[in-house]
C-alpha cells in the first residue's frame, strides 16, 4: 500500500519488462513517455524497483488519449521576419491570381454558348477543383506568415488532411477524364458524340467524386490513428500525412506503407495512364492533316505541361520512405500552389475557342 501511494504522490507510471520470466516495476515521469514510447510498448533499461508485478504493456494508442496535444505548430516555409513579408506578398498575388483566372473559365464556361463539348465540362470540375485545393493551403501559409502564433488546432489540421486529399485527388481524376475526352476525339472522331454523350460525361464527373471522398476517407482514417505524445511542432506550411507522421509517438512504418499504397500508388499509376493516352494519341496524329495535327498537339501539350508539373512533385513525395527533407516544402509549393495558378493560364493561352469566349462575355458586360 505505501509503495502504491509514493508512486501515486510522485505521478509516475509503472511500466513492465519480461526479464527470466518475471515483470519488474520502473517508475517514469510523464515527461519521459514521449521520448520512450516506440512500437506500441515502452521499454524498461534500468530499475529502481525490486516489486514483482504482473503489468499490461501500454500502447501508444492508449498514451495519446491521455497527452495534452491539443494543437500543432507550423513552421512555415520560413522563420526568417523578412522573407516571410516577402512570402506574404508573393503568396497573396499568386492566390489571388489562382481565384481569379479560375473564377474567369469557370464563369466563361457556365455561360457560354460555344463551350459546350465535354471538354470544357470537364475543364469546369478541373478549375473548381484548383480553387479548393488551392484554398485548402494558401490562405493558412499567407496568414502565417504574418502572425506570431502560427497554430492549428488538431481538429483543423484533420479537416485541412482531408480537404487536401479531397480536391486534389478530384484535380487528378478530372486530368483523366480530360485525357480521355482528347483520346475519344482524336481517335475516334466519328463516335465521339456517341460515346462521349452527356450522360456519360456526368456520370465520369460523379464517379470521380465518389473516388476522390474514398480517398481522402483513407488518408483521414490513417491520420486520425496516429498518436501524438509531446512534439507537436510540423516543419511545414499545411498539414499532411508525412509530416504528421514524423510526430508520431509510434512504429509508423505499416502507416507508410498504407500511404504509399494509398496517394502513392493514385499518383503513380495516374501519370502513368496520362503519359500512356499522350503517346497513343500521338501515334494516331500521323494520319491526320497538318492543320488536324497542329490543334491536336497545342491541346495535348498544354494538358502534358500541368500533368508534369502535378504528377512529379506528388510523386516525390508520396513514393518514398517515411522521410521529410528541407527542399519538401518548396516541392509542394509547385502542385498546392503552382499548378492551380498555371491551369487557366495553360487553358485560355493556348485556347483560342477559350479566349474568343472571354472576350465576348466580358466585352459585352462592360
Amino acid at each position: 500500500m505505501d509503495v502504491h501511494k509514493e508512486r501515486m504522490n510522485l505521478s509516475t507510471l509503472t511500466c513492465g519488462c519480461e526479464e527470466k520470466g518475471v515483470l519488474k516495476v520502473k517508475k517514469m515521469k510523464p515527461s519521459d513517455i514521449s521520448g520512450l514510447v516506440k512500437y506500441g510498448t515502452i521499454l524498461c533499461s534500468s530499475w529502481d524497483s525490486a516489486l514483482v508485478l504482473h503489468c499490461t504493456l501500454l500502447s501508444a494508442s492508449r498514451i495519446a488519449i491521455n497527452s495534452s496535444v491539443t494543437e500543432f505548430i507550423l513552421l512555415g516555409l520560413t522563420q526568417d521576419a523578412g522573407k516571410q513579408k516577402a512570402v506574404f506578398g508573393v503568396f497573396l498575388i499568386l492566390y489571388l491570381a489562382t481565384l481569379l483566372g479560375n473564377f474567369l473559365i469557370v464563369v466563361t464556361i457556365k455561360t457560354s454558348r460555344t463551350l459546350g463539348t465535354p471538354m470544357y465540362f470537364f475543364l469546369f470540375y478541373l478549375s473548381f477543383a484548383d480553387t479548393c485545393f488551392s484554398t485548402t493551403t494558401a490562405p493558412r501559409l499567407i496568414v502565417d506568415a504574418l502572425s506570431h502564433k502560427k497554430t492549428i488546432s488538431y481538429n483543423e489540421c484533420m479537416i485541412q488532411v482531408f480537404t487536401f486529399h479531397l480536391f486534389g485527388c478530384m484535380e487528378i481524376l478530372v486530368l483523366i477524364l480530360m485525357a480521355l475526352d482528347r483520346y475519344v476525339a482524336i481517335c475516334k472522331p466519328l463516335k465521339y458524340t456517341t460515346i462521349m454523350s452527356w450522360h456519360f460525361c456526368s456520370v465520369l464527373v460523379i464517379l470521380a467524386w465518389m473516388g476522390s471522398c474514398i480517398h481522402s476517407l483513407a488518408q483521414i482514417f490513417l491520420a486520425l490513428r496516429l498518436p501524438f505524445c509531446g512534439p507537436n511542432v510540423i516543419d511545414h506550411y499545411f498539414c499532411d500525412l508525412q509530416p504528421l507522421l514524423k510526430l508520431a509517438c509510434m512504429d509508423t512504418y505499416v502507416t507508410n506503407l498504407l500511404l504509399v499504397s494509398n496517394s502513392g500508388t493514385i499518383c503513380t499509376v495516374s501519370f502513368i495512364i496520362l503519359l500512356t493516352s499522350y503517346v497513343v494519341i500521338l501515334y494516331s496524329l500521323r494520319n491526320h492533316s497538318a492543320e488536324g495535327r497542329r490543334k491536336a498537339l497545342s491541346t495535348c501539350t498544354s494538358h502534358f505541361i500541368v500533368v508534369v508539373l502535378f504528377f512529379g512533385p506528388c510523386i516525390f513525395i508520396y513514393t518514398r520512405p517515411p522521410a521529410t527533407f528541407p527542399i519538401d516544402k518548396m516541392v509542394a509549393v509547385f502542385y498546392t500552389i503552382g499548378t492551380p495558378l498555371l491551369n487557366p493560364l495553360m487553358y485560355t493561352l493556348r485556347n483560342m475557342e477559350v479566349k474568343k469566349a472571354m472576350k465576348k462575355l466580358w466585352c459585352s458586360k462592360v
